[in-house]
């Protein structure tokens, strides 16, 4: 199985980096997938 979090969290840093006004769409997208994959798996 692939780990998503270490990608989704180099993924969100480069184009936090690119583009910074992007971070809190980035930031909010990261938490509601990494809630979504905590329930699931839980």
């Amino acid at each position: 199985m692939i780990y998503f979090q270490p990608i989704l969290s180099l993924i969100a840093g480069i184009l936090i980096l690119l583009v910074p006004r992007l971070l809190n769409y980035i930031v909010a997208c990261y938490l509601i997938v990494y809630g979504i994959l905590g329930l699931v798996r839980g």
